[in-house]
């Protein structure tokens, strides 16, 4: 039987692109609040309404900067994502502090792949989060880059994560209708994650998009 990997398309601005989004086949969305830098940040409100009318069982991931427990709580709470994807590390001792106050939410941690570091940096994640997400952010910069950079990192670090991590693993970083299923072949992961590879102007591409779903179809089935 062949795999079946997943679909995340993150920078939702929209009721409309979610509903574009879920009826090309995505998984989940990814709902972007306030960053240092990068694209897709909407205000609460608006995640909030987005995630109203996104039908079970799409997944919605709300990507938060913040790093402390308490105000990653009060952040979902606000937004009522049923994910909270860290986009910059946090406390060990904040995972049972924000399980106890969401216990009902999942979440997906983010690791920048910066080097060799980072398969042991994932593998420890693990340990505490539901997933991980690997993404191509400098969170070392001057202004941190947290995401939506539109770079693609060295896959081999990718799939030595995915064979070392005891969690589902989630690509993200450059993907796009062009090199999607090399990465997909290459890496294996349980889903992929993409932002600026399906818009255009800034609004997300109906076309981008649906070559994107019918490449990641076509490596899955290879």
């Amino acid at each position: 039987m062949n795999r079946r990997t997943r679909i995340k398309i993150c920078c939702i601005g929209t009721v409309e692109e979610a509903a574009m989004a879920v009826a090309q086949g995505a998984d989940a969305l990814g709902l972007v609040g306030h960053m240092p830098s990068g694209p897709g940040v909407i205000d609460d409100a608006l995640i909030s309404a987005i995630v109203d009318g996104v039908p079970p069982p799409i997944a919605t991931f709300l990507l938060t900067s913040e790093t402390k427990a308490d105000a990653i709580a009060h952040h979902a709470r606000r937004c009522r994502a049923d994910t909270v994807q860290l986009v910059d590390r946090v406390e060990p001792d904040a995972f049972a502090i924000m399980r106890a106050a969401l216990p009902s939410r999942r979440f997906v941690q983010v690791i920048h792949v910066e080097g060799e570091e980072t398969i042991q940096a994932a593998t420890e994640a693990a340990r505490l989060a539901d997933a991980i997400l690997l993404d191509s952010g400098r969170p070392s910069a001057a202004v941190k880059e947290l995401g939506g950079t539109g770079r693609t990192h060295d896959w081999t670090i990718s799939r030595a994560v995915v064979d070392a991590c005891p969690r589902p693993v989630f690509l993200a970083g450059g993907l796009n209708a062009g090199n999607v299923g090399d990465a997909v072949r290459q890496v294996r992961p349980f889903g992929v994650d993409l932002c600026t590879g399906v818009r255009t102007d800034d609004r997300l591409d109906a076309a981008k998009l649906k070559a994107f779903v019918a490449e990641v179809a076509k490596a899955d089935a290879a």
